[in-house]
């Protein structure tokens, strides 16, 4: 009998004995491990089947997304009703796709966009208002922001150094609404989102300039349009930064830079205009503008009457020295940045000697302001009725 013999039955009778010291705590160690090992083996099952989904998930997701970008979502067929939707200047072809999804003309920017990229023409849409119609194509769509046929409103340039009341009458002329309409609308200036400093005078913040008039828009939201221009034109430059710079206030800037306006010619001339105010109020001298007079009296003219220089108003600059109450047009950038930046010289006086050809002469002297007067003089004897 030998070792191993005697461990399993050291009486020979087959009677159990105990086991050998250590042999109990193997076993357990043994069925730990197997339990580990089927633990680890189901856990790598779950992992495997987890992966499977999610990739099996994600592969047909990143099919559907591919397909969206690919194929985005787009209506058929030229679409029908109408809509009128405007572009704004310098629109991109995704902000552009953007406003129509928003007006119901396209399905989807990308759709647009893919149609946009396509047309060699597409930097040719002008900014404006457009009749579209409802549930388009996108490439229909295109088609028609290329057709000068579908553009709506009107478009309006205003001229720089224009009259409130000129420019009232101009937008009367172009869209067909009533004078008395813009009228009333200009009366209501607590509507029209004008600055604080402007103290309810619309004069001076009916911003020049070309604009596209919403076919749809009333008097006074024509008028929101233009002041809000101004608004957006005064922050750009700091306006307000700029006349505290210049220990003026806003409306002292904008009183300045309308005389500027009207009396200027060429841009060049308006830094020059500038400093003859400058030096004019320094001296303490009157600023004997002709424009001024002409404003309070609501007249066009290149021939000023000694009556006319007798006229009882704030804005007669030959009777009241120093600068008007307020300003007497409507002035753009260039004359409000002369205003704020006037060029360095002695000048007092300056003539317009040829209007025809916008030729202004700038002077110091008495001397040189009575030759100055006199080619004036020659110049409207060449051109009566001026």
């Amino acid at each position: 009998m030998n070792d191993l013999d005697l461990f399993s039955d050291p009486y020979g009778d087959g009677r159990p004995t105990e086991e050998p010291p250590g042999r109990h705590a193997q076993r357990r160690v043994r069925k730990r491990q197997r339990r580990r090992q089927r633990s680890g083996r189901a856990a790598a099952l779950f992992a495997m089947a987890f992966i499977v989904a999610v990739f099996g998930t994600a592969g047909v997701f990143g099919i559907a997304v591919l397909d969206n970008r690919l194929h985005p979502p787009d209506y058929g067929g030229p679409g029908s009703g109408s809509v009128t939707v405007q572009i704004k200047d310098g629109a991109s072809g995704s902000v552009i796709g953007a406003t129509l999804v928003e007006h119901r003309v396209v399905k989807s920017t990308r759709a647009f966009v893919n149609a946009y990229t396509k047309e060699q023409r597409a930097a040719g849409i002008q900014p404006g208002f457009y009749q579209m119609r409802l549930k388009m194509s996108s490439s229909a769509a295109m088609a028609l922001l290329l057709d000068p046929k579908s553009r709506a409103g009107t478009q309006i340039t205003i001229p720089e150094g224009r009259r409130a009341v000129e420019i009232l009458e101009l937008l009367a002329k172009k869209t067909g609404i009533p004078l008395r309409d813009f009228q009333a609308a200009a009366k209501s200036t607590q509507d029209l989102g004008l600055p604080s400093y402007a103290k309810g005078r619309i004069e001076g913040y009916l911003y020049p300039g070309r604009y596209d008039l919403d076919p749809n828009g009333s008097a006074k939201q024509i008028l929101q349009q233009m002041v809000e221009r101004f608004t957006k034109e005064a922050e750009s430059v700091d306006l307000v930064g700029k006349a505290r710079e210049a220990n003026m206030t806003p409306v002292t800037v904008l009183t300045l830079a309308s005389l500027v306006q009207a009396e200027g010619g060429k841009p060049s001339d308006l830094p020059k205009i500038s400093r003859v105010i400058y030096n004019r109020i320094a001296k303490g001298m009157a600023l004997q503008f002709d424009t001024t007079v002409l404003y309070a009296l609501n007249k066009r003219t290149l021939t000023v009457t000694n009556q006319d220089l007798k006229v009882d108003s704030p804005y007669n600059t030959y009777t009241h020295k120093g600068l008007p109450p307020g300003p007497i047009c409507n002035p753009g950038p260039e004359a409000i940045e002369a205003a704020v930046s006037p060029k360095e010289g002695t000048w007092l006086y300056f003539t317009a000697t040829d209007p025809t050809n916008k030729i202004t002469e700038f002077g110091t002297t008495e001397a040189e302001r009575r030759d100055m007067e006199k080619r004036f003089r020659a110049w409207q004897r060449a051109h009566p009725g001026n």
